[in-house]
């Protein structure tokens, strides 16, 4: 299987922070602000979702490691957007640069890849 995933795809998603998001809801922290696994998550599937129109049918992606810093808190109720773009396509391997912030500025960044795999024989691997 050859991909044709072109270096520079961009992806965008955004949220509204609600309490499921919060420190205090993942046990990630005793605050009721957005959690750093809520932000990995959001920047997973950002990157996820930007290069799902390239892959074969049958086919998704996996995050094998990612890479952040969590700079600022966002309170409940506040947006947050999270932009990525692929920067590195190495076979199966793609990187992806990943930034997040809310309406107030930048919260985190980071680095992440995900694998391509068939979403069939990976399951019979299982």
């Amino acid at each position: 299987m050859e991909l044709q995933i072109p270096a520079g795809v961009k992806g965008k998603e955004e949220l509204i922070v609600t309490f499921e998001d919060t420190a205090a809801r993942y046990g990630s922290g005793l605050v009721e602000v957005y959690a750093t696994p809520a932000m990995v998550a959001l920047m997973e599937k950002t990157c996820l979702v930007s290069v799902l129109p390239y892959l074969p049918e049958g086919h998704g992606t996996v995050g094998i490691r990612i890479e952040t810093s969590h700079s600022k808190a966002t309170p409940i109720g506040m947006k947050v957007t999270c932009e990525s773009t692929l920067v590195e396509v190495d076979r199966r391997r793609l990187v992806f640069e990943v930034l997040a912030y809310d309406e107030k500025g930048e919260i985190g960044r980071g680095r992440h890849e995900r694998f391509v795999i068939d979403a069939a024989k990976f399951m019979e691997k299982l």
